[in-house]
């Protein structure tokens, strides 16, 4: 009898890990996680107290408080202030009273979109003598001659 129990507890110890249900963990995402989209209060208290006032071209959906002049962003996706197209920024930030597209004229043809802040991406820019790129620099041109005291 001494026996009978230890192939039970291999048994348990073998069994593949509890399937979790994708559902479940967008909710518990939604709870506890703020970096990637709103949390469930930032969405509560935008549908309590917000007013959605338009959305711009990444999906971004833009909020005012219905009593006062707090205003927000619900992003479309990880929460990172360069995906603000300049427009809304401003609208954000109180330099325009009126919405973004009531306010200003039509973009330009030689304006550029807008693009996002790629510092810390694998993308961003690595100039010459970067680690990312080997670590080796041009040599110095000599066009600089350095301080010494007393040299006139």
């Amino acid at each position: 009898m001494e026996n009978s129990g230890a192939p039970h507890r291999l048994a348990l110890a073998n069994r593949a890990p509890f399937p979790v249900n994708a559902a479940a963990m967008s909710i518990l995402g939604k709870i506890f996680t703020w970096w990637d989209g709103a949390t469930v209060g930032t969405l509560l208290n935008s549908w309590s107290s917000g007013e959605k006032v338009g959305e711009d071209s990444l999906g971004n959906r833009y909020y005012r408080a219905r009593k006062g002049d707090r205003r927000w962003v619900l992003y479309n996706g990880s929460n990172d202030a360069s995906r603000v197209p300049p427009e809304w920024h401003g609208w954000l930030h109180g330099t325009l009273d009126e919405l973004p597209g009531e306010a200003l004229p039509a973009p330009r043809a030689w304006e550029k979109e807008p693009s996002a802040n790629l510092t810390g991406s694998l993308d961003a820019y690595r100039p010459a003598g970067a680690l990312e790129r080997g670590g080796h620099r041009a040599a110095a041109t000599g066009d600089y001659e350095a301080w010494r005291p007393g040299a006139d």
